[in-house]
């Protein structure tokens, strides 16, 4: 069967895409930093049939990165890895002059050099599968201007970047920079707490990600409203 390894899938798109991929057959490495929300989320998967490798940790941390990849060769190998832990820096946002640079540090690390990292733990084994995937799961603020969004949008920027070149360097690939759109998460909630309009559940989303899988285009950067749509 084919695995695939997906972080912060504890929660949000992470856990629906996981539960997605379990209906499909998959086999799974799911990563959170916490380990009760990991093994609940982990044991809801599992219900699908397949086998699903639970391991918490922080993916800024390199021997965390080496863990996940060693449990998705012991699953046979690395078939997809899907880049969604994130961090936004500050919680609520504020304003770039307000912008904490630990905060932005963190931001940068998690969204940006350990998602490389992973990728980097991953390649040999992505290099042999015959439909080798990697999914960075970015955001319309990485594209677009919007206030108080300015240190994760360029966490976002910088993550599209780095798939971009990734799939210039790795043909054999595909290499997808994937905007979800607007969803109703814990992330977004932390984000922009007094927001209480009313936005789509992860799950919603997910066909969007299936369909990349199934129709795999070219390397690039895609929006999941209008992969929804039936339009890049």
């Amino acid at each position: 069967m084919p695995v695939a390894i997906i972080t912060g899938a504890s929660k949000g798109l992470g856990r629906a895409l996981a539960e997605a991929l379990a209906a499909r057959g998959w086999d799974l490495v799911l990563d959170a930093r916490t380990r009760g929300p990991l093994d609940e989320a982990a044991g809801a998967v599992s219900a699908y049939g397949t086998r699903v490798s639970a391991v918490p940790g922080d993916v800024t941390d390199a021997g965390h990165r080496a863990e996940l990849v060693a449990a998705a060769e012991k699953l046979g190998g690395i078939d997809l890895l899907v880049n969604n832990a994130s961090a936004l820096g500050a919680e609520p946002l504020v304003r770039l002059e307000r912008l904490p640079l630990e905060g932005f540090r963190r931001a940068l690390e998690v969204n940006v050099v350990a998602a490389l990292g992973l990728v980097q733990e991953a390649l040999p084994l992505l290099r042999t599968s015959e439909a080798g995937t990697v999914i960075a799961v970015s955001s319309d603020a990485a594209a677009e201007a919007y206030e108080t969004w300015g240190g994760y949008g360029a966490s976002k920027a910088a993550l599209d970047h780095l798939a971009a070149v990734l799939g210039e360097e790795e043909p054999g690939l595909r290499v997808w920079a994937v905007d979800p759109g607007d969803m109703a998460t814990d992330l977004y909630a932390a984000a922009v707490p007094d927001d209480g309009d009313p936005r789509p559940a992860p799950a919603s989303v997910v066909p969007a990600f299936l369909r990349l899988l199934d129709e795999r285009p070219a390397s690039g950067r895609y929006a999941a409203p209008a992969l929804l749509e039936g339009q890049r």
